[in-house]
């Protein structure tokens, strides 16, 4: 569909050119073949990459041809010591890689059964590229490809090479091509005896030890669903989505590199100068067992031996989905344009941001040794009331940004309704002030909230246009005639749709991020009086701030006097006791709580019955005789005889019950002297 250029107006409505691509192929007849994956090729603004139900990846040019494709890669995997089944031929999804290394030039492919498979190098002809990029690659190829030991790593290196410079001439001849070289674009360009092999399937690294080599088994329920590829900053990030509701996040544990199936020539379409114009090849797996990959492999034993790179499990997040159907949830993963950490999943119970928290390579370049962290999950939107979901699901989603730096999202439902969403980015990475002695209006935190971001769109300028090829003889063509105004015609048209949309860019931006920006200004300044009012007043109270440490640090001092002098007293030096001491230690403490309060009261009720005994012995014995008159003498005798002899047993028990006494008494004042 052209938005700009080719279209008009009649009754308030802008009515669309809309063509179709690829109309022999993905519609002809009732047996048409489906499309899996479409997506829009990162480095190039006119290819489209379409994966489609037949097992062929096909790159198409939209402003050469609307129906023949560019490029045509079919895919045939075979996985090793294993009978193919039915899952494990089937792709279901596609991304293409990012702006690292080989990454840009590759495309995962992602299978029915959870397998990923790559292919690298895969280049729209005439996609632009970084002279940077180019060149790290290029000299990574000579550096550690034509130096090694190993005949594999020198012969795939040469390819890599070989392929660079042919679809690059820049590299062999800087010079020759002039000019400061920033952007450099690819040159249609495929091996003659070669074609890209479907690296394959991608399995888990190993920590050590003996570990099973066999093909990735899934450890999520059902099929996989989707797939996506986000690089964040120097990790390469790979996103399966599975029918059960759960996400398979995994990280490349090594780089891409390119490598071919030689012997298997391609199919290529030329022009009558014998340029390359459209090619087709077969891409299979390499057969055989491959080696165990561990983490701490030198890099001689697995760069440029043509071995896929292994992946790094970082976690399994389920989203907890109604489970409504018996083929499962169809989950769409999506990345945030300005959090890269952030992506997002559709399915039949909303949306989902899941955030990862823990980047092993990018951790360890930033000097961080982190433990592994689990991602975060949190719902936005939910089409879900109760256990019933919606009757009107989202059927279609895009993530967008803003100049003012800002992440939103658009859905759309079934029932024509569009959703907008505004995603706070920015509170995600950094913490929320909330000042607790002032009340602030929604509006003033809107205002703060915004962040001074110039739009990335605008800093790199108009886009790089692609003019069309030129005819050898556009010289003699006279400006007024008929192919020179058709050309002139074009051309005019090419360049009116880059730069007045540009412009149109630019005049919304001065016009409405220069109130923003002034509110900026003034806020930084009422801050920056704060500031200095706060260090006017922290300057008033400096002398009594240094009073309050003057009086501090003396009591201080007092205090260390004090606590020296508490240390020399004899007391704190003295030995710790023995068991045996202090067992004796408690038995005195237990004989003088107790046992010696009963001791006194027992001797003092036996002396005063003493006392009274021997205060009135006559009148107690004429009143006994007076009482006992008709008793015989005899008893009487006897009876005063006992008397005596029981007088006699409590004076020696008095007598050793106060030995006794006097011998705790002085155990007692003993201990308390070698207390002090």
């Amino acid at each position: 569909m052209y938005l700009y250029g080719r279209n008009s107006t009649e009754e308030n409505a802008i009515i669309c050119r809309t063509v179709t691509v690829g109309s022999q192929l993905y519609s002809n007849g009732s047996n048409a073949i489906r499309m899996l994956q479409v997506s829009w090729h990162p480095y190039s603004d006119t290819h489209m990459g379409i994966l489609s139900s037949d097992s062929v990846f096909r790159l198409f040019d939209l402003s050469s041809d609307l129906l023949l494709p560019e490029q045509e890669y079919y895919l045939q995997p075979v996985e090793p010591g294993r009978s193919r089944n039915v899952t494990s031929i089937c792709p279901v999804d596609f991304s293409f890689g990012g702006d690292h290394l080989w990454d840009r030039f590759s495309v995962f492919v992602l299978y029915t059964d959870g397998s990923l498979y790559i292919l690298c190098p895969v280049v729209p002809f005439g996609s632009f590229y970084k002279w940077e990029s180019i060149l790290e690659i290029y000299s990574d190829a000579h550096t550690f490809g034509l130096k090694s030991a190993n005949s594999t790593a020198v012969s795939n290196s040469n390819l890599a090479i070989s392929w660079l410079e042919a679809t690059f001439p820049e590299l062999a001849n800087p010079e020759a091509e002039g000019g400061d070289l920033s952007m450099l674009r690819a040159h249609p360009y495929a091996l003659f005896d070669a074609s890209i092999s479907l690296q394959g399937p991608l399995r888990t690294v190993c920590h050590g030890g003996d570990e099973n080599l066999a093909v990735r088994v899934a450890e999520c329920e059902g099929r996989a669903v989707s797939f996506l590829y986000n690089l964040v900053s120097k990790d390469s990030i790979l996103v399966t989505a599975w029918s059960g509701g759960q996400l398979q996040i995994d990280a490349l544990a090594d780089e891409i590199q390119p490598v071919w199936n030689l012997d298997s020539p391609p199919r290529l379409r030329v022009d009558p100068n014998d340029q390359v114009l459209g090619l087709a090849m077969i891409c299979e797996s390499i057969e055989g067992e491959l080696p165990i990959v561990k983490l701490d492999q030198p890099l001689d034993h697995t760069f440029w031996l043509g071995h896929p790179p292994p992946l790094l499990r970082l976690a399994i997040v389920d989203l907890a989905l109604p489970r409504e159907t018996d083929s499962g949830s169809l989950i769409m993963l999506f990345a945030d344009p300005l959090m890269p950490e952030r992506l997002f999943s559709l399915h039949e119970g909303g949306i989902d941001s899941i955030v990862l928290h823990f980047l092993p390579f990018t951790n360890q370049t930033r000097g961080k040794d982190e433990t592994m962290r689990t991602p975060s999950v949190h719902p936005i939107l939910s089409t879900c009331q109760g256990e019933n979901p919606v009757q009107s699901p989202l059927c279609g989603f895009v993530s967008l940004s803003d100049s003012f730096g800002y992440s939103w999202i658009v859905g759309v439902t079934v029932c024509q309704e569009c959703v907008v969403l505004e995603m706070k980015t920015w509170n995600l990475l950094l913490p929320l002030h909330v000042d607790m002695d002032k009340s602030i209006s929604l509006q003033e935190q809107k205002e703060r909230d915004v962040p001074d971001i110039i739009s990335k769109e605008l800093l790199l300028g108009p886009k790089a246009i692609l003019l069309p090829q030129a005819q050898p003889n556009l010289r003699s063509v006279a400006a007024d005639s008929i192919e020179g105004r058709q050309t002139l015609h074009q051309y005019f048209k090419l360049f009116h749709e880059n730069y007045v949309e540009y412009a149109h860019k630019v005049h919304f931006e001065i016009k409405h991020h220069g109130p923003q920006l002034k509110r900026i200004i003034d806020d930084q300044h009422a801050r920056l009086v704060g500031a200095q009012r706060n260090l006017q007043k922290v300057e008033d109270k400096q002398s009594s701030l240094e009073e309050r440490i003057d009086r501090a640090t003396q009591l201080h001092n007092f205090l260390e006097q004090r606590l020296q002098r508490l240390r020399s007293l004899p007391g704190v030096h003295k030995k710790p006791l023995s068991r045996a001491e202090r067992e004796f230690k408690s038995e005195l403490e237990h004989f003088s709580g107790v046992e010696l309060d009963a001791l006194h009261s027992s001797i003092d009720a036996l002396a005063a019955r003493l006392r009274r005994h021997t205060q009135s012995p006559k009148g107690n014995l004429s009143n006994q005789q007076r009482q006992m008159s008709g008793k015989k003498n005899l008893a009487h005798d006897v009876h005063i005889s006992q008397l005596k002899s029981s007088l006699e047993k409590l004076s020696l028990v008095n007598s050793e019950n106060s030995k006794r006494v006097k011998i705790v008494e002085s155990a007692l004042k003993s201990q308390e002297s070698s207390r002090f």
